[in-house]
């Protein structure tokens, strides 16, 4: 969904100075939500792909993701009475756990885990505990003279000598990224191999993006790394966001994506930072081995989806309102969940009924351009399908 001049352009009036200036996802649909296995050994349903992370107002994300699931919505034939209560109590959950941690009832451990999931989260990360760190090394990797490399295909190739070295001494640099206490062994800093390929998924396409393989934590076979020294663009949210001091807080988007992730990912994986190689900003992060995302096709019953949906409200809280203990606080001081809090506290309901009129109407308005781009697509009249 585009509309960044929209949010830009548009009134807010949840919005003040310091709740326009805290850490946001940037890219919040139903899609980037799933698991990941967090720094103290716990799997999480959480936020996932942090590309688009930048500083910017509480309420686009909230924006973004309520749009997201008022289309879904109403792809599955949702009532519009419906898809309004979803986005409501998505509002309402969300305020109501920013509540929660500006009074302390909830503290930085707080997270949706084995221990308290119900419904599709629950699903889902029970989906992901069946995974295994093997597996994926042996989708990646195979074993050859006794140790694994990475299997060569259209899609990964070796890259050549000169690259190699360069990669080698970037890798170097990258370690210095890690914060102390999150660095691992020595055994660690072997590299075993390297690939590179083109990145994937819609944002990535085209990207350049190499691949890793390292000595894990013993010599076994079963608990070797892949990381991914992935290139990074600039965030979707600086086309709205003209902030100086924000834009110039960072190196390149490869230090921006990893120092803007360890805010919003309590406990963030011990792989995460950066690196530069000629010129190019890259985001370094471990290949998670525990990754399973909600298979929206599947979850159609309005009571599963009001469940679920809960559930992401306290999770978007979550990440606006709690930071990793290794995160940067200098470019967003202050606490989050007071600032929201301040925006939004008495004015709850006013907040959740103003959501959801909004995310009707802009999705409403995706719905018709949508259509709009059909029709010109049928009728080729686009320049480049006129000459075919």
């Amino acid at each position: 969904m585009g509309g960044g001049g929209v949010l830009a352009t548009d009134e807010d009036p949840f919005l003040d100075e310091s709740a326009s200036r805290v850490w946001i996802h940037g890219d919040l649909h139903v899609d980037n939500f799933g698991t990941y296995l967090d720094s103290t050994g716990r799997l999480l349903f959480d936020v996932i792909d942090f590309d688009e992370a930048y500083v910017g107002p509480f309420t686009w994300d909230l924006r973004r993701l309520a749009v997201s699931l008022a289309l879904i919505s109403y792809e599955k034939a949702m009532a519009d009475d419906e898809i309004h209560t979803l986005i409501r109590t998505l509002a309402e959950s969300y305020a109501t756990q920013v509540k929660r941690f500006s009074t302390g009832e909830d503290d930085m451990s707080f997270a949706i885990t084995l221990d308290n999931a119900t419904g599709v989260a629950l699903d889902v990360l029970r989906s992901a505990r069946q995974m295994t760190r093997v597996n994926l090394l042996d989708s990646a990797t195979e074993i050859k003279d006794g140790d694994r490399r990475f299997k060569r295909n259209q899609n990964r190739s070796t890259v050549p000598d000169e690259i190699r070295e360069k990669l080698t001494d970037v890798f170097a640099d990258y370690l210095t990224t890690i914060p102390t206490r999150k660095r691992l062994t020595s055994i660690n800093s072997h590299i075993k191999d390297i690939t590179t390929a083109q990145g994937f998924g819609i944002g990535s396409v085209g990207l350049r993006m190499d691949s890793m393989l390292l000595e894990g934590p013993t010599q076994t076979l079963e608990n070797d790394i892949i990381l991914w020294f992935k290139q990074s663009l600039p965030s979707a949210v600086t086309r709205a966001v003209k902030d100086e001091r924000i834009s110039a807080y960072f190196n390149h988007d490869g230090h921006r994506t990893a120092v803007s992730q360890r805010p919003l990912q309590v406990y963030a994986d011990p792989w995460l930072g950066h690196a530069e190689m000629d010129g190019m900003g890259l985001f370094v992060m471990e290949l998670p081995p525990y990754e399973a995302s909600v298979r929206w096709s599947g979850v159609n019953q309005f009571d599963e989806l009001y469940v679920l949906v809960k559930d992401l409200g306290r999770i978007v809280a979550k990440i606006h309102c709690l930071s990793d203990e290794d995160s940067d606080h200098t470019l967003v001081p202050g606490s989050a969940d007071q600032a929201i809090l301040r925006s939004i506290g008495g004015r709850e309901v006013a907040f959740a009924e103003a959501l959801a009129d909004w995310s009707a109407s802009y999705a409403r308005r995706v719905r018709e351009d949508h259509q709009l781009f059909l029709d010109s697509f049928r009728n080729r009249q686009f320049p480049s399908l006129r000459a075919q």
